[in-house]
């Protein structure tokens, strides 16, 4: 008989949890690091389809994630003081929902063993970005693709 073990966010807060842990509930979709925009009337926020300068985005992985908040100073480095302060997290990000109580879904690599799984799920921003460095800033605005709820 198998002996099953009980996965690490079943188990532990997002505080208890360790790098690696708290890295691989990272799913890879990168949708943190699309630009938002917020509206300065009422605080309403947008995302755009826009990304950051430092993604790669065949892979939706940062190309400087050691320094990017150097390089990028609005860059979020997210921790579990903060996942539930921010609100523009995405509503499929493992941080979130593992800090609403709820459970990681199926196509979370974590769950699915496959990397890939979140581009298949159509979840990853990959193929429906623009990086940010090729639209002039004034016109980001035209970029909205989204409120966040």
């Amino acid at each position: 008989m198998v002996e099953e073990t009980v996965p690490f966010w079943k188990t532990k807060k997002l505080e208890e949890m360790n790098d690696e842990e708290w890295e691989s509930l990272c799913d890879g979709c990168a949708r943190c690091c699309q630009i938002k925009l917020e509206d300065v009337d009422d605080g309403e926020i947008y995302y755009t389809q826009l990304v950051c300068r430092l993604l790669d985005l065949d892979n939706c992985q940062c190309t400087e994630y050691e320094t990017r908040s150097k390089l990028v100073p609005t860059c979020v480095s997210m921790k579990a003081k903060d996942v539930r302060s921010i609100k523009w997290m995405p509503d499929t990000c493992a941080y979130r929902l593992l800090a609403e109580g709820k459970d990681l879904p199926e196509w979370h690599p974590l769950i699915s063993k496959d990397k890939y799984s979140v581009i298949d799920a159509n979840i990853s921003v990959r193929g429906n970005v623009i990086p940010e460095y090729k639209v002039p800033e004034d016109e980001w605005e035209y970029y909205v693709t989204d409120k966040h709820e």
